[in-house]
């Protein structure tokens, strides 16, 4: 029994890694003009730059494995109604709060719409004068 247990938590975490690396692949478009503010095994985020408004570092968006699920936080989407309100139904369902999503499994089609948020989400913190 204990190893039936153990290879199913083994095959979740491999199910956690796809994942993973799908969401990361969304935020290493955004690396070369942001700073990488952690980047190991089951954890990747972003920095977007410094706010001489705020007076400090505005993290942008980070992917993460937890025991459970792996969540995709993008903080502009938390600073942004407008941007929240075009969130599609099915998206919602994945949301914690106001900038996080949590998943399972790979979802293609979510992710092409995380995709285009954080493309929208980038575009929004560039007007605001946070990234490069």
């Amino acid at each position: 029994m204990a190893g039936r247990r153990a290879a199913a938590v083994k095959e979740k975490a491999g199910d956690f890694n796809a994942v993973f690396v799908e969401l990361r692949k969304i935020l290493e478009a955004y690396a070369p003009k942001m700073r990488v503010m952690e980047d190991k095994p089951g954890r990747y985020s972003l920095i977007a730059g410094y706010s001489e408004r705020l007076e400090k570092d505005i993290w942008f968006a980070s992917t993460v494995v937890h025991k459970s699920y792996v969540s995709f936080y993008l903080m502009p989407i938390y600073m942004n109604a407008p941007l929240q309100a075009t969130v599609s139904p099915e998206l919602k369902k994945h949301m914690q709060g106001k900038a996080c999503f949590n998943f399972k499994t790979l979802e293609p089609e979510l992710f092409g719409e995380l995709r285009t948020l954080t493309k929208k989400g980038c575009a929004d913190f560039r007007k605001q004068g946070f990234t490069a």
